[in-house]
């Protein structure tokens, strides 16, 4: 059979879902049988998805399938069908690449851990439910597919609620508003299901785009928009994130990371150029824009408070979330392609620095910034693991994150041009004073953490073992190579799921047949990248200039009187060059110390973000309603 590969999609889902059950029944008493399971399980849907890229990358199709045969029957579509194209593949590729780097990584770093079975099978559960998230092509399945994603997502999130009693915290707020977002999709769920009568994605967006938006849609798209920015994290629903986030084992944050905020974005993506086919519209483009803008900006801002090294990461990849939603918001192409890039090398980056933080903690027994230090010499392939991370999220050559941000930033300036509108300057601006407060946290971070003197306590820290370590070198190695060659991965990889976004024409024709896009006022628009040379003068002006701004916030931030420093009388001589006669028993600059200066000169600022992150689940909860209330006038006001 010449087109076996349909089936892959659902068969891969099914898979993961049905090993789920295998470990609860067969696996929870022998380590050896639930771990069996679940990694042929990952291993089987990773190939099968990779598969598919010949088929949809290569040959540009659009594999269709509908369950249980039932294919649409009267010009409307009854069953629930799978669809394919180069975005939902894309980010198919990033959610299979994350659970497996994830699985091998779970093997040596659970292992101290009890009712494993219990983990590998919420574990599985979380893959399946992301994986079939973004195959899907029913509106329907999405959001049971969202559901199960967030009861599993919780459940992880208080897997080590025993060891660490605030993990229960963190999943019960992860649970009051992921169940906020998830029931405000299924609202506009059944207003659409009210005004079109079918559940199909790609029959929606034909009957949407024949009528027009009326006053039900508007809703409807108001509502499953908010509920979407939820589960992205996107400020201001971005306040359960630090807490799941820091709470949860590092494997599951590199899933929440690299899988679970990446699904919000794809159906934002999904819902604002497909389904709804609204980013023509200035006022859409601006909000999302802001949004992004305002969401990495608060995220990194967060990140230079915490004294946490997997909460300091959550609140990075919040911001990192925010780069992407403002490129894809732009409404440009090449928007498109330095959002969908920068999306794909956050998963590998941010899931790099989640597993070296797993490490750490695997080795240490603690993530808290004050307690760590020295780690270097210790751990020496952790050590360059999270170098090569802390580079790439800091957009340094040759690494991936250097790339995709340029591309950002030219897609910004380009939109600043267009436009003519001055808050496109004051985004791209942003964007790149971001860039120097993230360089510079890391580099506080890689002193505070791999550098400097070890405490007493960590003498004998050793290195992790090897299969902790595979992961770790394969998403290393993956960052260099895609920052390397930026264009190859453009071309091959980004540009056919762009292609998918800007082309909804072939999406609606594979799934209610050719000429039902046309019919319904849905033309071809395809796109074709031209290369992005990051080798101009002016960038690397620009990279010199944020580097030295980042280098100098590290120098004065710190620089304040804080006291005086015990110094002893023998200095030794082993760490003399690096301390300069200080305490050899551990550094003064502790975790506690990072941006002191810089937090003290804006205390304003960070009393005021202080208060509104107060903890209180009511609190973020009524962040949600306002956020939704504003998001819904504002689709009334502007998009009707």
């Amino acid at each position: 059979m010449s087109n076996f590969y349909v089936h892959f999609p659902v068969i891969s889902v099914m898979g993961l879902f049905l090993a789920a059950f295998l470990v609860e029944i067969f696996g929870n008493k022998n380590k050896h049988v639930r771990y069996a399971i679940s990694l042929i399980a990952c291993l089987g849907a990773a190939a099968m998805t990779f598969y598919l890229i010949v088929p949809v990358f290569f040959r540009g199709e659009v594999i269709s399938y509908w369950m249980g045969g039932w294919k649409p029957e009267g010009g409307y579509a009854f069953g629930i069908g799978y669809e394919i194209d180069g975005l939902g593949l894309f980010f198919g590729l990033l959610t299979a690449l994350t659970f497996l780097m994830s699985v091998l990584f779970s093997r040596r770093y659970m292992e101290r851990d009890g009712h494993l079975g219990h983990y590998y099978t919420l574990f599985l559960m979380l893959a399946g439910s992301v994986l079939g998230l973004v195959f899907t092509g029913d509106v329907f399945n999405l959001f049971i597919m969202i559901e199960i994603m967030t009861f599993a997502s919780v459940a992880l999130t208080a897997f080590r609620h025993g060891k660490h009693p605030e993990a229960l915290e963190g999943a019960f707020k992860y649970l009051v508003l992921g169940s906020i977002g998830s029931s405000l999709f299924l609202l506009g769920v059944a207003l659409l299901y009210l005004t079109t009568h079918t559940l199909n994605m790609a029959q929606i967006a034909a009957l949407i785009s024949s009528k027009g938006m009326q006053p039900t849609t508007l809703l409807a798209f108001g509502t499953m928009l908010a509920g979407l920015a939820v589960k992205s994290f996107v400020v201001p629903f971005h306040t359960p994130a630090a807490d799941a986030y820091a709470t949860a084992p590092a494997s599951v944050s590199t899933l929440f990371s690299g899988m679970v905020n990446k699904a919000g974005i794809y159906g934002i993506i999904r819902l604002t150029y497909i389904l709804f086919r609204t980013m023509d519209k200035e006022s859409l483009m601006l909000l999302l824009s802001i949004l992004g803008a305002l969401t990495m900006f608060v995220g990194v801002t967060m990140a230079l408070a915490q004294h946490d090294f997997k909460r300091l990461l959550a609140f990075h990849s919040i911001s990192q979330i925010g780069y992407v939603l403002m490129a894809v918001g732009l409404g440009t192409n090449l928007g498109l392609y330095g959002g969908l890039f920068h999306a794909m090398n956050h998963t590998l980056f941010k899931g790099l620095l989640f597993l070296t933080a797993g490490a750490v903690y695997y080795a240490t027994g603690t993530t808290n910034l004050d307690k760590l230090g020295g780690l270097a010499k210790r751990m020496p392939r952790t050590t360059a693991c999270f170098l090569v991370g802390a580079f790439a999220i800091s957009g340094i050559p040759p690494f991936n994150g250097f790339a995709s941000k340029w591309i950002i930033y030219q897609a910004a300036y380009e939109k600043a041009n267009l436009s003519g509108n001055f808050i496109y300057v004051i985004i791209t601006v942003t964007a790149l004073l971001v860039s120097v407060m993230t360089l510079a946290s890391f580099i506080k971070v890689t002193g505070a953490v791999f550098f400097g003197q070890a405490p007493a306590t960590l003498e004998k820290t050793k290195e992790v073992p090897f299969g902790m370590q595979l992961p770790m070198f394969i998403m290393s190695a993956l960052c260099i190579a895609c920052g390397l060659f930026y264009n190859q991965t453009i071309v091959y990889v980004v540009n056919p799921a762009v292609n998918a976004v800007t082309n909804p024409a072939k999406y609606v024709d594979t799934m209610m047949g050719e000429g039902y896009a046309f019919a319904n006022g849905i033309g071809p628009q395809p796109t074709t990248f031209t290369s992005v040379s990051i080798w101009d003068p002016v960038f690397w002006l620009l990279l010199f200039v944020i580097v030295t701004c980042a280098v100098t916030l590290v120098a004065v931030s710190g620089a304040r009187e804080r006291g005086p420093v015990s110094l002893p009388e023998k200095t030794d001589s082993k760490h003399a060059t690096f301390f300069g006669c200080e305490e050899s028993l551990h550094s003064h600059v502790g975790g506690s110390d990072l941006f002191w200066g810089f937090k003290k000169d804006l205390k304003g600022y960070f009393k005021v973000m202080g208060n509104l992150h107060s903890g209180k689940t009511n609190d973020y909860a009524l962040w949600v309603v306002i956020g939704v209330t504003l998001i819904t006038l504002f689709t009334f006001v502007f998009l009707s």
